[in-house]
């Protein structure tokens, strides 16, 4: 694996300057003094030049391909503060060869598995100081790869820099734990068979802004896509994934058909919910049977899953013909055992015998 070198930045942000912001960090608002730098440059055999060193401005040529073509992938992952004053991610290798499988779809080379974690912990180590600690405070990890070769012709770049920032942050939601309301998007798709849904790439966000516009327009929090054929089976929210809680307990969630983000998050719940003895199955679900299932009494709870959010109830869904509210707009039991197994986990409270908490250090 490459090594590092280590620049620490000559002007960190001074103690007590940094401690008022973490007090109320927000979320993606806040960042870190330093960043991780690694260049892949083809000519040279691959990966070259990995650098942790003072978070500033990319210098950037205006035919950088990226500009261009959109060559560009990210992930989003936290670490957390244990209890014993210890850091810990959740999971990084399941988002390293997340995003390889990114990579792959839009023609770009691999970041090795030892090299993504390696940038991760090495951020994490250098900017500790920088945890919120506020209540379900993290560190966000934002590890990004763009092309950033200098060239304008259509064909994948032979340049790029792989690049990891880090945020403090608080709860994504306002709200204090409430359900969200979402709207039904039935004018706008977020990805098609043959696309980039299953990659984690920023042109599948752009695509959906325009959607969450409008549902923010109606009062809503976020955006649930349908499929792009038929427009009949719920896909996802424009970051999260669903899932569908029925009367006689069984759980619900959308298949990955290549058309959805394979959640980690996502992977996590089902894993968890099968060792609480749930039954989930992953299949698909129409829209009008979430209305009709909402409207008997039959579901009774839906919520949404991501690494910003976490778990999180929806309890209202709007679209142009009306709207349909899921357990009384409420917090339901499942979903609440499900966030709670989930985060104790993740923050070192609960036993962990499938080996997902990584210890930084």
């Amino acid at each position: 694996m490459l090594p590092f070198t280590i620049e620490p930045t000559p002007t960190p942000t001074p103690a007590a300057v940094r401690d008022a912001a973490l007090v109320d960090p927000g979320f993606g608002k806040l960042f870190t003094d330093h960043m991780v730098v690694v260049r892949y440059n083809a000519a040279q055999g691959g990966w070259v030049d990995a650098r942790v060193t003072a978070r500033a401005p990319i210098p950037m040529d205006p035919a950088s391909s990226v500009l261009h073509y959109a060559q560009e992938i990210f992930e989003g992952m936290k670490a957390y503060r244990l209890a014993d004053g210890s850091t810990a991610l959740f999971r990084p290798d399941a988002n390293a060869q997340r995003f390889q499988a990114s990579a792959t779809r839009m023609a770009m080379p691999h970041v090795p598995q030892d090299l993504f974690i390696a940038a991760v912990e090495q951020l994490v180590t250098i900017d500790t100081d920088w945890f919120p600690k506020v209540e379900g405070g993290a560190l966000y990890l934002r590890p990004f790869m763009f092309a950033s070769e200098v060239f304008l012709g259509v064909r994948p770049a032979l340049e790029y820099l792989f690049i990891t920032i880090a945020s403090p942050v608080g709860a994504y939601f306002n709200g204090g734990g409430a359900p969200v309301t979402i709207w039904a998007s039935q004018n706008y798709s977020r990805a098609a068979p043959g696309g980039t849904g299953a990659a984690k790439c920023g042109g599948n966000y752009a695509a959906s802004l325009v959607a969450q516009a409008e549902a923010t327009a109606q009062g809503c929090d976020q955006v649930v896509f349908l499929d792009a054929a038929t427009r009949t089976w719920v896909e996802e929210l424009g970051g999260m994934n669903l899932f569908f809680v029925f009367d006689d307990g069984s759980i619900i969630t959308p298949p990955l058909t290549g058309t959805i983000l394979p959640g980690i998050t996502r992977d996590s719940i089902i894993t968890l919910a099968r060792d609480l003895g749930m039954s989930v199955r992953e299949e698909p679900y129409a829209f009008d049977q979430w209305r009709d299932d909402a409207n008997s009494g039959r579901l009774r709870e839906t919520f949404a899953c991501g690494t910003a959010a976490v778990v999180t109830s929806v309890g209202t869904v709007k679209d142009p013909n009306g709207s349909f509210t899921i357990g009384g707009n409420q917090s339901g039991p499942v979903t609440a055992a499900l966030r709670s197994a989930l985060v104790s986990l993740q923050r070192g409270d609960a036993p962990d015998p499938h080996g997902w908490v990584h210890r930084v250090g």
